[in-house]
C-alpha cells in the first residue's frame, strides 16, 4: 500500500482486484504427490473468505483472509522447487501462507496479469482494507476532495477512529509522516506513516527490548529465550525460531539478517501462535474410547426453530447449521402431516411446519461434514401407528448403514459403547417396546409421561374449525397478542429457573384472546355448536382426555406419594397426577438401541444400560439441590438430557452449569438465541476440536463429591491464575450506547469471571481507562483459585464506563484448561481486531490453605461454610434486597449496579496517585495483607463478586516499561521462594 502514490490510484486498483477475485478465476492448485487440480477461486461476497470449487470438503474449501500471514509472487514453496524447471511460468505463480500451522495453497494461473491481479488484491485485503467503507475512512476526512489531510482533518478523523491523543503528540507524530515538499499535508502514503507510528504497540516494543539488549530487534537465540522463558515452549528449535522470521518479518533486510524487527515481533504476537486459546485443542486431544456417558454432548433444543416457541418459522436449515457447529445432538418434533406425510413443528403453537422427510435428507448430508463422532437424533413421537411406520420408513432408507448399530463393540462389561466405536453412526433417541410383549408384537402401548417438549396446557392453542370468522382473522388476533407477549417477557436467559414471569403473561393473554372470542358477534354461543374458530385453552383445573388420530393415550389415577430419601438427598416429591400412554409401533421401536427415552420420576438405576432421562429445566434443578451425589452417580452410566423450560416462549436459554456441574450429559439449548448462556456453551465445546464431545472429569466418571462444597476434591492440588491484563487494542464503541453515533470515546475497563464449581464462581476487573478505546493500558494483575479447572471457564468481558452506568462492548470465553501461559492476545469473539494483552501464569497448590490467601475475593460466608448455604440465606435476606433483572450484555447477565457515588470512589480509588511510588503485587504481599481484604458481596447468579478493596491489597497500575523490563527479568523461580518454608509448596506450570 505504501507503494501507491495516489490515493484515487489506490481506490481504482482496488475495486478492480476486488472485481476479478469475486468473480472468479481459475487456477491451478498445486499438491504433494498429486497432479494439479483446476479449480475455480473466488472471493465471496464479504469480502473475508477466500474459496474454491468443485471441492469434496464443501465447506472446508475456504480461507479465512485473516488467517493469511504471507503472499509471495513466483515458485519459491516447497511444493513449487519439486516441480521440473520448465513445467510453469514463474510470473504466473503465486504462494498463500494460512492458518496455525502455516499452511501453504500454491496456485498458477493462466497468464501474469491474473496472478498479478490476485497477488495485490490479497495484500489490499491483508493491509487491512477489506472495503469500500475502509478506503473512505481517508476520503471522509479529506474536507475538500483534494487527496490531503492537514491537521485538523486528522484530528477528527482520530476521533472517529476512537483514539484520544495529546494534540501535541498528534502535532509531533504528523510532522514527523510530513516528509514531501508539500508541507503541512499528508498524502495517503504519508497517512500510512503517519498511522503506523500511530498504532506502534509500546508494550511489545518494551517486551522485545527486554529480551534484546535494549537492541530494536531479537536474534534467532533471543527469540527462542523468550519462547521458553515466556511462553513456556518446550523444543524450540533454531529451525523453528528461523521459520517464525519467515514469516512474520516484514523488512527483507531484517530477513537477510536472520533477526526479528518490531513490526515482526508485533505480527507474530498478534498470531493464531500467540492466542490465548491452546492451538493444540483446535484437534482433537481427548481419549474418545470411553463410553458416552462419560462426555459432556453438544445439545439443541427444538433445532428447527428460528426464534421464539410460538410464532417463528420452522426450517431445515437449522439442522444444517448446528451440525456444522458441532452439535451432536438434535431434536425433531414429529406431528402427523396432511397426506400421511409426517411433519416437524412445535405442537399447538402457530410456528410453521416443514416435511420429517427433509429433515432426515439435510441430517444426512450435514451429520458428519465437521467430523465423524456420532449425532444423536431426539425424536418427540406425536404421530399416529400410519405415520410412525413412515418415519421409520425414512429413516432406514435414507440414513442407511449409519443406522446399523451391529458391529459396534461394547466391550465385555455391559455399558455404553464409546464416541470412537460409533464414528459415522446415529442413535436414534425415542420410545422401545416393554421386553414382556414380545419380539412377534407389531404395536404396544408405552409411558407418554416425559413427552420432553411437548408444550405444557397452559400454552396450548387448540383450533376448531366451523363457520363464521375467519382463520386469518383469529390467527392475526392471536399473532398481534403474542408478539406483544414477547416484548413484555423479557426473560433473555434468567438463570433463576424458578422465577418466570411468562407464566402469568401467557394466562392474562389466553383469557384476554377467549374474552375477545366470546364478545366477537360471530362466535357468540346459542346453545347450539359454537360457530367460527374458537381458542380452546386448559389452565389445569380440568383436564381432559383426548383421542385423536395422532395419539391415544390412557389414564391411571395416582395418590399422592411422598419419599423419604434421608437427610443427604432431601425429600422428592411425587405430584398426583394422570398417567399417559401412547401407541408404538414396532419399525419405529427397533431402531432404538442405545438411548431408550424413560420418564424422569426419579433418578433410580435399574441396571439396564442405554436408558435416558429427561427433565426439564425446573425438575433438573431441584434434583441437583437435593440430590446432587446421586444425580452424579447415575449419570456415570447413563444418560441424562436437560430442556429448557416451556415458559421460556422467547427461546431464552437457561444456565447450563449446575446440570454440568453433576455430570449431565446432554444440556440443550436454543442454539438460535445469542447470549450469554450460548456463549458458555461455545467456549465449553470448542475443545477437543469443536467435535462436540468434551470427556467429563474423572472424579465424575468414578466417585463422587459434592459440587457445592466448599472444598470439594481436598485431596486434589488447586490451581491459581495470575492474570495480568496489559492492554486493549482497538475496542470498538458499544453498539448500543446511550450516546448512539455521536461520536464520544470510550473509557473501557476489562472484567474476568471463572465460571464453574460454585466454590470457584467469582470476578474481578480492572480500574477503568478514560478516553482511550484504541490502545488502553491498564497494568494490572487479578488472581482466582479454582478447585475444579476441568469443568472451569474463564470469561473476559470489556465495558465502557459511563456516568449512569456501563455498555457492553464484547467478550471473550475459554474453558480453564485451554489457555497457555505467557503473553496472549484475548481476541473479543465476533469483533475482528479487537483484543486485550495479558500475561498468564498458572500454578499448583497443594495441601489445605486459607481460603483468603488462596483468593482474596473470598467472602465471609465461605469461612461460615459452603454446606451452611440454605442457612446463609436468611441472613444475606436481612442486607439485600432482591433486585429486579435488568437486561446488560446483550440482555443476557444481570450485574448490579453501583451508584454514581460507588463509581466516582471506584475511578479515583483505582487510579495511582501522584507522587505514590509504584510496586507490584506479589504473591508474599497478598499472604501478609490478608487481614485486611474487603467486603465482597455475591450477584444474583451466585457469582462471587468484589464490591471495594484496599487500596494496599490492590495492585496499583504501573507504568507498562518499568513493569515489562522489571517484571521479565526475574528469576522463574521468584515466586516459588518468595513462599519458601510455608507448610504447603507453589510449583509453577
Amino acid at each position: 500500500v505504501a507503494d501507491l502514490e495516489f490515493y484515487p490510484k489506490l481506490e481504482t486498483d482496488f475495486e478492480r482486484c476486488m472485481s476479478v477475485m469475486q468473480s472468479g478465476t481459475q487456477m491451478i492448485k498445486l499438491k504433494r504427490g498429486t497432479k494439479g487440480l483446476v479449480r475455480l477461486f473466488y472471493l465471496d461476497e464479504h469480502r473475508t473468505r477466500l474459496r474454491w470449487r468443485p471441492s469434496r470438503k464443501s465447506e472446508k474449501a475456504k480461507i479465512l483472509i485473516d488467517s493469511i500471514y504471507k503472499v509471495t509472487e513466483g515458485r519459491q514453496s516447497e511444493i513449487f522447487h519439486r516441480q521440473a524447471e520448465g513445467n510453469f511460468d514463474p510470473s504466473c505463480c503465486f504462494t498463500i501462507y494460512h492458518g496455525n500451522h502455516m499452511e501453504s495453497l500454491d496456485l498458477i494461473t493462466s497468464n501474469p496479469e491474473e496472478a498479478r491481479t490476485w497477488i495485490t488484491g490479497l495484500k489490499y485485503l491483508m493491509a487491512g482494507i477489506s472495503d469500500e467503507d475502509s478506503l473512505q475512512t481517508f476520503e471522509e476526512a479529506d474536507k475538500n476532495g483534494d487527496g490531503l489531510l492537514n491537521i485538523e482533518e486528522i484530528h477528527q478523523l482520530m476521533h472517529k477512529l476512537n483514539v484520544n491523543l495529546p494534540r501535541r503528540k498528534v502535532r509531533q507524530m504528523f510532522q514527523e509522516a510530513d516528509t514531501d515538499e508539500n508541507q503541512g499535508t499528508l498524502t495517503f502514503e504519508e497517512f500510512c506513516v503517519f498511522y503506523k507510528m500511530m498504532s506502534l504497540r509500546r508494550d511489545l516494543y518494551l517486551l522485545l527490548l527486554s529480551y534484546s539488549d535494549k537492541k530494536d530487534h531479537l536474534t534467532v537465540e533471543e527469540l527462542a529465550q523468550f519462547l521458553k522463558v515466556e511462553q513456556k515452549m518446550n523444543n524450540v528449535t533454531t529451525d523453528y525460531c528461523l521459520d517464525i522470521i519467515k514469516k512474520f518479518e516484514v523488512s527483507e533486510e531484517n530477513k537477510v539478517k536472520n533477526v526479528l524487527g518490531i513490526e515482526g515481533f508485533t505480527n507474530f504476537m498478534r498470531s493464531p501462535a500467540c492466542d490465548i486459546f491452546n492451538p493444540l485443542h483446535h484437534e482433537v486431544y481427548q481419549d474418545m474410547d470411553q463410553p458416552l456417558c462419560n462426555y459432556y454432548i453438544a445439545s439443541s433444543h427444538n433445532t428447527y426453530l428460528t426464534g421464539d416457541q410460538l410464532l417463528s418459522q420452522s426450517k431445515v436449515d437449522m439442522y444444517a447449521r448446528v451440525l456444522q457447529e458441532g452439535c451432536r445432538c438434535v431434536e425433531v418434533d414429529c406431528w402427523d402431516g396432511p397426506d400421511g406425510e409426517p411433519v416437524v413443528h412445535h405442537g399447538y403453537t402457530l410456528t410453521s411446519k416443514i416435511l420429517f422427510r427433509d429433515v432426515v435428507e439435510t441430517i444426512n448430508k450435514h451429520a458428519f461434514v465437521k467430523n465423524e463422532f456420532p449425532v444423536i437424533l431426539s425424536i418427540e413421537n406425536h404421530c399416529s401407528i400410519q405415520q410412525q411406520r413412515k418415519i421409520a420408513q425414512y429413516l432406514k432408507g435414507i440414513f442407511g448403514d449409519k443406522l446399523d448399530l451391529s458391529s459396534v463393540d461394547t466391550g465385555e462389561c455391559k455399558q455404553l459403547p464409546s464416541p470412537q466405536s460409533l464414528k459415522g453412526k446415529i442413535l436414534v433417541k425415542g420410545k422401545k417396546l416393554p421386553y414382556h410383549l414380545g419380539d412377534d408384537a407389531e404395536e404396544g402401548e408405552v409411558s407418554d409421561e416425559d413427552s420432553a417438549d411437548e408444550i405444557e396446557d397452559e400454552c396450548k392453542f387448540k383450533l376448531h374449525y366451523s363457520n363464521g370468522t375467519t382463520e386469518h382473522q383469529v390467527e392475526s388476533f392471536i399473532r398481534k397478542k403474542l408478539e406483544s407477549l414477547l416484548k413484555e417477557s423479557q426473560i433473555r436467559d434468567k438463570e433463576d429457573p424458578d422465577s418466570f414471569t411468562v407464566r402469568a403473561l401467557l394466562k392474562a393473554t389466553h383469557e384476554g384472546l377467549n374474552a375477545h372470542l366470546k364478545q366477537s358477534p360471530d362466535v357468540k354461543e346459542s346453545g347450539k355448536k359454537s360457530h367460527g374458530r374458537s381458542l380452546m385453552t386448559n389452565f389445569g383445573k380440568h383436564k381432559k382426555t383426548t383421542k385423536s388420530r395422532s395419539k391415544s393415550y390412557s389414564t391411571d389415577d395416582e395418590e399422592d406419594t411422598q419419599q423419604n430419601t434421608g437427610k443427604e438427598g432431601g425429600q422428592l416429591y411425587r405430584l398426583g397426577r394422570r398417567r399417559k400412554t401412547m401407541k408404538l409401533c414396532r419399525e419405529l421401536s427397533d431402531l432404538v438401541v442405545y438411548t431408550n427415552s424413560v420418564a424422569a420420576q426419579d433418578i433410580v438405576d435399574d441396571g439396564t444400560t442405554g436408558n435416558v432421562l429427561s427433565f426439564s429445566e425446573t425438575r433438573a434443578h431441584q434434583v441437583v439441590q437435593q440430590k446432587s451425589e446421586q444425580f452424579m452417580i447415575y449419570n456415570q452410566k447413563q444418560l441424562t438430557r436437560i430442556y429448557p423450560s416451556a415458559y421460556r416462549i422467547d427461546s431464552s436459554n437457561f444456565n447450563p452449569l449446575p446440570y454440568w456441574n453433576a455430570g449431565c450429559q446432554l444440556v440443550a439449548l436454543n442454539y438460535q438465541s445469542e447470549g450469554r448462556m450460548m456463549q458458555l456453551n461455545r467456549a465449553k465445546f470448542k475443545a477437543n476440536g469443536s467435535c462436540g464431545y468434551v470427556l467429563k472429569p474423572q472424579q465424575m466418571c468414578k466417585g463422587t463429591f459434592n459440587p457445592f462444597s466448599g472444598d470439594p476434591l481436598p485431596a486434589n492440588p488447586k490451581k491459581q491464575l495470575i492474570l495480568k491484563v496489559i492492554s486493549g487494542q482497538q475496542l470498538p464503541k458499544p453498539p448500543d450506547s446511550m450516546f448512539g453515533d455521536r461520536g464520544e470515546i470510550i473509557d473501557p475497563f476489562v472484567e474476568v469471571e471463572i465460571i464453574g464449581l460454585p466454590v470457584d464462581c467469582c470476578k474481578d476487573q480492572t480500574r477503568v481507562v478514560d478516553d482511550n478505546g484504541f490502545n488502553p493500558v491498564w497494568e494490572e494483575t487479578l488472581t482466582f483459585t479454582v478447585h475444579m479447572p476441568e469443568i472451569a471457564l474463564v470469561r473476559f468481558l470489556v465495558w465502557d464506563h459511563d456516568p449512569i452506568g456501563r455498555d457492553f462492548v464484547g467478550q471473550r470465553t475459554v474453558t480453564f484448561s485451554s489457555l497457555v501461559p505467557g503473553y496472549r492476545h484475548v481476541y473479543l469473539e465476533g469483533l475482528t481486531e479487537a483484543s486485550i494483552f495479558v500475561h498468564i501464569t498458572i500454578n499448583e497448590i497443594y495441601g489445605k490453605w486459607s481460603p483468603l490467601i488462596l483468593n482474596p475475593s473470598y467472602t465471609i460466608l465461605h469461612f461460615l461454610g459452603a454446606t451452611k448455604n440454605r442457612q446463609l440465606q436468611g441472613l444475606k435476606g436481612l442486607f439485600n434486597k432482591n433486585p429486579r433483572h435488568s437486561s446488560s450484555e446483550n440482555n443476557s447477565h444481570y450485574v448490579r449496579k453501583r451508584s454514581i457515588g460507588d463509581r466516582i470512589l471506584r475511578r479515583t480509588a483505582s487510579a495511582p496517585a501522584k507522587g505514590r511510588k509504584k510496586s507490584k503485587m506479589g504473591f508474599q504481599e497478598m499472604v501478609e495483607i490478608k487481614d485486611s481484604v474487603s467486603e465482597a458481596t455475591r450477584d444474583q447468579d451466585g457469582v462471587l463478586r468484589r464490591t471495594t478493596r484496599s487500596l494496599q491489597a490492590r495492585p496499583v497500575s504501573m507504568p507498562v516499561d518499568r513493569n515489562l523490563l522489571g517484571a521479565l527479568s526475574l528469576p522463574v523461580s521468584e515466586t516459588a521462594k518468595d513462599i519458601e518454608g510455608k507448610e504447603n509448596s507453589l510449583v509453577q506450570i
